[in-house]
């Protein structure tokens, strides 16, 4: 693209990534977004949880700039950040839930990019970067070549340089790279890593206006059935085999293979343990990177499959023919509304009591029933005795299922799975059987428990009282969520 003024200006003016660069409160946009959403990585959000995150930054703002620096609601930024005329955030309904979420637009994922490379570093590679250039090149010149007695050649003398450094290192001459090197290769292994999931958000957004799309065409068709399907099965595959659907399904074929997620796995843990790369002190959450992305990538295919249940809710449709004055009906009224989608009505212009409307039957009623008047009879009340030990009225157990809760979703960062016995011998019951109750309760509402009936956990405890207590249960056990 050619970076002439006309084409800046309308960047400047149209784009959400320069609308948030000149922003008037740039610095709160960019750094809380990159806190919620880059930095743990989080594909969606709910609305409570983020304008719960989006209150606690501006309390810290109120006492650090005064009261009077921000003075909107958290949930009015975020409906202004997710405005057209904004576009920093999608805000969205997920299929089957009446709680608004939240996601970063790509644009806004590309900003925040750019300014985090304005950050000086105190280190920049350059030769692992000429290196990857000449592998590329080089792959592609091989690639491309027909001639099978140039491909044997290469080949041939692959071979012919790997003997040679099985016969260095049997000599005894092994090279090693130095604490310089494996900077520079980490480096811009963080960097690819992060460019990586940049790209899942873009391929997602880009998928999204596909399905769009055909949506649209069909609200707005008048012609045949079949037309129709010829034409939405055609964008379909025009998206699978276009050069970024056939990039997108290689990476994801690759990456769900399960010894190349033993293989990540396993270099990573090497490479984090280096001491070149532990002094350049990386984040924790590089060990699992792979799963990012895989995270990032299952994002990507629920929008590929909500296209195609689109399509299959299309095809299903058997009385089409039948219904066809109430589809004229909807038919018009989506095409009223796709037309006035670029300029909404400024006032109310409708007014809903009610989604639906309250039926009663009488016979539902219940029949009346006089109220019961109780009676009171005078009798005297003999006083008791009062040398009573009232201590357990104060010592009340309160137990923090934030605390419990963060205790397993730790675990379940390291591990695949963990049971509640390794839990508890990891972090001992401070409470007693209170606290054990509590981890069952939470076990009932995690989204992914197993119970083996056949295995026998004991789970001990030491009461107030110096007291060895010890509960038998079935292995209950905690399974981190796909």
């Amino acid at each position: 693209m050619a970076l002439d003024y006309t084409t800046l200006d309308l960047l400047r003016q149209n784009h959400p990534a320069w609308r948030l660069l000149r922003a008037q409160h740039a610095p709160l946009v960019a750094s809380f977004l990159h806190r919620v959403f880059i930095a743990p990585n989080v594909r969606t959000l709910p609305q409570a949880d983020l304008v719960e995150a989006l209150e606690d930054e501006l309390f810290a703002l109120h006492r650090q700039l005064g009261e009077n620096t921000f003075p909107g609601s958290p949930q009015g930024y975020l409906n202004d950040w997710s405005e057209n005329d904004k576009g920093w955030l999608r805000k969205f309904y997920p299929q089957g839930e009446d709680e608004p979420h939240y996601d970063l637009t790509p644009a806004t994922e590309k900003a925040l990019a750019w300014l985090e490379s304005l950050s000086e570093r105190s280190f920049v590679g350059t030769e692992s970067r000429l290196l990857t250039l000449f592998e590329l090149l080089h792959q592609m010149s091989t690639g491309s070549q027909t001639d099978p007695e140039v491909r044997i050649a290469e080949l041939e003398h692959k071979r012919e340089e790997i003997d040679a450094e099985i016969a260095r290192i049997r000599a005894g001459d092994i090279s090693m790279l130095d604490d310089t090197a494996l900077k520079d290769r980490f480096q811009q292994f963080l960097q690819l890593a992060r460019d990586l999931l940049t790209d899942f958000r873009e391929v997602e957004h880009n998928f999204r206006s596909l399905d769009r799309q055909v949506r649209e065409r069909i609200a707005l068709w008048e012609g045949s059935k079949g037309e129709l399907l010829e034409e939405i099965m055609g964008r379909r595959d025009a998206i699978a085999d276009s050069d970024q659907g056939r990039s997108f399904k290689a990476f994801w074929d690759f990456l769900m293979s399960q010894s190349r997620q033993e293989e990540l796995t396993t270099l990573l843990e090497e490479v984090l343990d280096l001491p070149a790369v532990m002094d350049m002190r990386p984040e924790p959450r590089l060990k699992r990177v792979h799963y990012d992305w895989l995270e990032a990538g299952e994002h990507t295919q629920r929008t590929v499959a909500r296209l195609s249940g689109q399509l299959r809710k299309f095809l299903d449709d058997k009385a089409w023919l039948e219904n066809r004055r109430i589809m004229d009906i909807l038919h018009g009224i989506e095409s009223k509304a796709l037309a006035l989608r670029e300029t909404p009505p400024s006032a109310v212009f409708m007014e809903l009591d009610a989604s639906s409307v309250s039926i009663e039957l009488p016979l539902e009623r219940p029949l009346y029933h006089p109220p019961f008047k109780p009676v009171i009879e005078s009798v005297a009340i003999d006083e008791g005795d009062a040398d009573i030990d009232t201590t357990s009225l104060y010592t009340q157990v309160i137990v923090d299922r934030a605390e419990l809760l963060q205790n397993i979703r730790k675990a379940l960062q390291e591990q695949q799975q963990v049971s509640l016995g390794e839990l508890v011998a990891c972090h001992p019951l401070h409470h007693g059987l209170a606290e054990l109750l509590t981890y069952l309760q939470l076990a009932g509402e995690w989204p992914g428990i197993a119970v083996d009936e056949k295995i026998e956990e004991r789970i001990a405890w030491e009461s107030g009282e110096h007291t060895k207590r010890e509960a038998k249960l079935p292995r209950i056990i905690f399974v981190r969520n796909a």
